[in-house]
């Protein structure tokens, strides 16, 4: 189970892990503790400048400091001091580059955590789950309605009253190309671990649902092989829930090669492979693994499907949309998910 003062940020769109394997700074999670020793900075002095070169603050290497421009005679100097009540974690993208016509250069997004040591943040008695409060997305400090477009926030919208940038459990982070989960160490209490999510793969294998057509026993795979398609691999009909086995026939579409008619209801929709949902920090309950998101087909729990369903998340840089934590997916269809519908074996 994960630490009882450990908070975590998650990669939304990785299924447990990265496609190669979590190696080194490269994870799907991070996990936030308390460390041995206060390494957070807070700001002091402010420096109001015309030269920023001359301030000391620029020129000492042991003072931290960060300069705002604000026209060419004017610059604001910011000194940090450490600060021996926060622990600061730091979680980035990889080196991207910028290029037009005019120049290129390399930067890098990413976004600083600063956590009270003695405060809720390692605290697991009084954070909690978020539910489905409104989204909002924080930037800065200021908090701002979800707008069509991420870009320049604060120059059309006015802030949102009464929030903060502090995280709260189920938080989302907005990194421009990736979406940070933040979860609490109480948050993460009501969820399956590893193990949990393991023990119901193999109660729903061993209670043996069938094909209703082949009648051949479907099985999930192991956890360590969630991305390849075995021959008792469960597939289902989206539209209608239906599990079955593999078949190659009750096309309906020329143009959807996935589109196909299911034999129990005569519904016609996408027939997908299932995949069970292996992070466990997306799962909002330990309930049993009944509902599967359209039109990828991961598997996790009713709750926890019904609530990514409704959460608008980062498509591109000019719009929201609900999609599978798991894959990344842009979720389709009615209700976005489904419930599943397995047959018992007949003997």
């Amino acid at each position: 189970r994960f630490g009882i003062n450990m908070n975590f940020l998650f990669v939304l769109r990785y299924n447990g892990s990265l496609p190669n394997g979590d190696r080194g700074r490269r994870k799907s999670r991070f996990a936030l503790y308390k460390r041995p020793k206060a390494n957070g900075v807070k700001p002091s002095t402010v420096h109001v400048i015309s030269t920023p070169q001359a301030s000391k603050a620029i020129s000492c290497k042991g003072q931290h400091s960060i300069s705002y421009t604000l026209s060419r005679n004017q610059t604001v100097v910011v000194e940090y001091t450490h600060d021996k009540d926060t622990d600061m974690f730091q979680v980035s993208l990889g080196l991207l580059k910028y290029s037009s016509s005019a120049c290129s250069y390399p930067f890098q997004i990413g976004v600083r955590a600063p956590c009270a040591r003695s405060s809720e943040e390692f605290s697991p008695s009084n954070t909690r789950w978020v539910g489905r409060r409104p989204l909002v997305w924080r930037r800065c400090g200021t908090a701002y309605i979800p707008l069509p477009t991420r870009l320049l926030l604060s120059s059309f919208l006015p802030p949102v009253e009464n929030e903060t940038n502090i995280l709260q459990d189920g938080s989302l982070i907005d990194l421009c190309g990736a979406t940070l989960l933040w979860r609490t160490a109480d948050g993460l209490f009501h969820t399956p671990t590893q193990k949990h999510i393991e023990a119901l793969r193999q109660e729903i294998n061993a209670a043996r649902p069938q094909c209703p057509v082949g009648l051949n026993t479907l099985a999930f795979p192991s956890i360590n092989r969630k991305d390849v398609v075995e021959e008792k691999q469960p597939w289902a009909y989206l539209s209608c829930g239906h599990v079955h086995g593999y078949h190659n026939w009750g096309h309906r579409s020329d143009i959807e090669a996935n589109e196909r008619e299911c034999p129990m209801c005569r519904t016609v929709g996408p027939y997908v492979p299932l995949w069970l949902g292996c992070e466990a920090g997306f799962y909002v309950d330990a309930g049993p693994p009944t509902y599967a998101f359209t039109p990828c087909g991961h598997v996790c729990s009713e709750k926890s499907a019904k609530y990514w369903s409704q959460i608008p998340l980062p498509h591109g840089t000019h719009a929201f949309h609900a999609s599978c934590p798991f894959c990344a997916a842009q979720l389709t269809g009615e209700h976005n998910c489904v419930k599943l519908i397995f047959q018992g074996p007949i003997d």
